[in-house]
């Protein structure tokens, strides 16, 4: 049945796109033999393969085989080619040209990547014509012409006869959009998978995901994105060798003036003649410059920067993939998951702010020789001419048709998940046709790569960054979804693993009625005394209890350990209201247990809920309704409870089946609270 479905893919795509697609297993061929970009490939199996005749494919193979063997330069046969240009006068070569101008004599000079040879000189014309020639450089077909004159000293004999850069010239988008209408989304999805080599039969839903997530950057402008994984699952692999309008720079130290403008030549760099810059190996990122990474910062938030008197515009996307070589449950646990960039951004929350997607590269397969496909898909040229011109629409405001985005979500937020989507619509639904369905599936995954972000900026830069439970809402029926990031956790509220000190969550009745899971999060720092609190809204009632909880705290200390100090520390407490049911006021016995572990920065135990509350003098109140809040409990994660002793006499009206699932401690004062909290018996 599989195989009859992959031979009416393959009719259907030949029938729909006849002479655009092409077997990708020739490409992988023919590919051990010649060390050439899959694009260069393809471009010439499309000229001579572009049929599903067998025997005129193998007639076209051998073509292109001969081609390659003929005029490909291989660095080690340089010499041999470059004979053959002499004794015959001309001759046609495959290679990468890199130009550069000779101010002193004032002419444009040719570099040969694999030939060798330099100084040579082109015309003005095709420096013009491909602007790419001055920047990391293209692959060209080109006619070496050889004279040698020995009146003229100190020139090169070899001369450029012609030029074509190996790029398909004209794309009918209209060819797409009536295209893409004879293919299911999933058919349409194993096509672009096909096109840059993957196998999707063998891949799971998720990773299909991830490998469309890696092509965003190609087709949406500005676009930053990150992929830190384990070594070879291909990070780099559509950056280098798919797109010719994307640039990989292998680690080490860049230049303002490499990368962004360079003020002496007044020419900008690669982001203004690339749609896709990529840095491969993060952890070697350096700028010469000081300003380096503060201009990176600038042009992944803005799309511009300031050089001089100028500000530059440019539209690249900027793609960052690196190794991560310990597993993520570990890096959880001791760091953040932008652990392996450099020192200089690791903990600048500011720059990971700006990232748009954080695609988990430990979800993705180490690549085997089954995950390439063997099947047809697009000619990488005609692909990446489809992203390039898809660059010019948006559909950033897709979703606001269907839904509206959580109150989680700040504007740096909502400009990344609304790019993910209108970056993963025109890649399955380049002409803008798909149902409400089909848009929320894009827009859960934007949310969960864009909260990959944020909650390794919350772990990185603290109370800044404390709204990290992102929802949408229908608009039709109101009702909110939240999204949750698997290594975090799962989709509990309160996640597994040791908290921070100060960080303490609660169970009350909200102003609502209803009942809800709240967190407390404090931090001390060296100070004057000052107590600021946040996430309260207006509610003066919380205001108040969580006063009473500071005063109680200031009065009381001692008893608790005489380490603390309000006099030299500042106390910064914000209280978030997890499932947005309004906020309560019965946080005063959590607010204190939270001071007394941000103060002695001893964490409470791991997925502990704080139950009860206290009044101004420390008498404890029982806990309302035990039983649907022990319920609410465990719906948000909590393992273990602690329970005023007032509350003992409840006991008897919770399921026996619920309250076997926690661990519980009593307590008879707020000051045996804080003990119990953290462990202390």
């Amino acid at each position: 049945m599989g195989n009859a479905i992959e031979i009416s893919l393959n009719q259907k795509l030949n029938n729909t796109f006849s002479g655009r697609v092409v077997r990708k297993d020739l490409t992988t061929k023919i590919k051990e033999g010649a060390n050439v970009p899959v694009y260069v490939l393809e471009y010439l199996l499309g000229m001579y393969c572009a049929t599903d005749d067998e025997e005129m494919i193998q007639e076209g193979v051998q073509k292109v085989k001969n081609i390659l063997s003929d005029n490909f330069v291989r660095p080690d046969e340089a010499e041999k080619v470059k004979s053959k240009i002499r004794e015959a006068g001309i001759y046609t070569v495959i290679d990468k040209l890199t130009v550069k101008l000779n101010e002193k004599k004032d002419v444009y000079e040719a570099e040969f990547s694999n030939l060798g040879i330099k100084g040579v000189e082109i015309g003005s014309g095709y420096v013009q014509q491909f602007e790419k020639l001055l920047a990391g450089g293209i692959w060209c077909i080109t006619k070496v012409e050889y004279y040698y004159d020995e009146e003229v000293r100190n020139s090169s004999p070899f001369f450029i006869g012609s030029l074509k850069p190996i790029q398909m010239p004209n794309l009918d988008l209209n060819e797409i959009f009536n295209g893409r209408r004879e293919f299911t989304k999933d058919e349409w999805i194993a096509v672009l998978l096909r096109s840059i080599g993957m196998e999707p039969t063998q891949l799971e839903d998720k990773v299909k995901w991830h490998l469309l997530a890696r092509m965003i950057p190609l087709v949406e402008n500005n676009y930053n994105l990150c992929e830190l994984g384990p070594r070879g699952t291909g990070k780099s692999h559509v950056y280098k060798e798919i797109s010719p309008n994307s640039i990989l720079i292998s680690g080490g130290q860049t230049t303002v003036a490499n990368l962004f403008y360079n003020m002496s030549s007044r020419k900008i760099g690669l982001v203004g003649l690339w749609d896709v810059v990529a840095f491969d190996e993060v952890a070697g990122i350096t700028f010469k410059d000081k300003d380096g990474v503060q201009i990176m910062k600038d042009f992944m938030a803005s799309g511009s920067f300031a050089r001089g008197k100028e500000l530059k515009n440019a539209s690249a996307s900027m793609v960052f993939v690196g190794n991560i070589n310990q597993s993520v449950d570990v890096l959880l646990k001791t760091s953040h998951l932008f652990d392996p960039f450099p020192e200089a951004m690791a903990y600048d929350s500011a720059f990971f702010d700006r990232m748009h997607a954080y695609v988990p590269g430990w979800e993705i397969p180490k690549y085997r020789p089954d995950f390439f496909t063997q099947e047809y898909g697009f000619i990488s040229d005609y692909l990446s001419e489809f992203f390039r011109d898809m660059r010019k629409r948006s559909f950033s405001d897709a979703t606001d048709q269907y839904f509206n985005l959580g109150s989680n979500l700040n504007q740096r937020d909502t400009i990344a998940v609304r790019k993910t989507v209108s970056g993963l619509i025109k890649l399955i639904y380049p002409n803008g046709e798909y149902t409400k369905e089909e848009l929320e599936e894009i827009l859960r995954y934007a949310l969960v790569t864009r909260r990959r972000v944020k909650e390794q900026l919350k772990k990185i830069g603290g109370m800044e960054f404390y709204d990290v439970h992102f929802s949408y809402i229908h608009k039709d029926t109101f009702e909110e979804e939240f999204v949750s990031v698997p290594e975090q956790g799962g989709d509990k509220l309160i996640p597994q693993g040791q908290s921070k000190a100060g960080h303490v969550y609660t169970i009350a009745h909200g102003d609502s009625g209803m009942i809800g899971a709240y967190k407390i999060e404090t931090e001390v720092v060296p100070g004057t005394g000052k107590f600021e609190r946040t996430g309260l809204g207006s509610n003066r009632e919380a205001k108040e209890h969580i006063s009473t909880a500071f005063n109680y705290f200031k009065a009381n200390k001692k008893n608790i350990s005489g380490t603390i100090s309000t006099q030299n520390n500042d106390y910064l407490m914000h209280i978030q209201d997890m499932q947005g049911i309004g906020m309560t006021p019965d946080l005063t016995l959590a607010a204190f247990v939270a001071l007394c572990s941000g103060a002695l920065k001893k964490p409470v135990q791991s997925q502990l809920v704080v139950l009860g509350d206290m009044s101004i003098g420390g008498t404890i109140n029982k806990v309302e309704e035990l039983s649907t809040v022990l319920q609410v409990c465990f719906d948000a994660g909590a393992k273990k409870i602690l329970l005023p002793m007032a509350s003992a006499v409840d006991i008897a009206t919770v399921p026996p089946d619920l309250f076997a699932k926690f661990q519980v401690s009593f307590y008879q004062s707020p000051e045996d609270a804080v003990f119990k909290a953290m462990g202390v018996e």
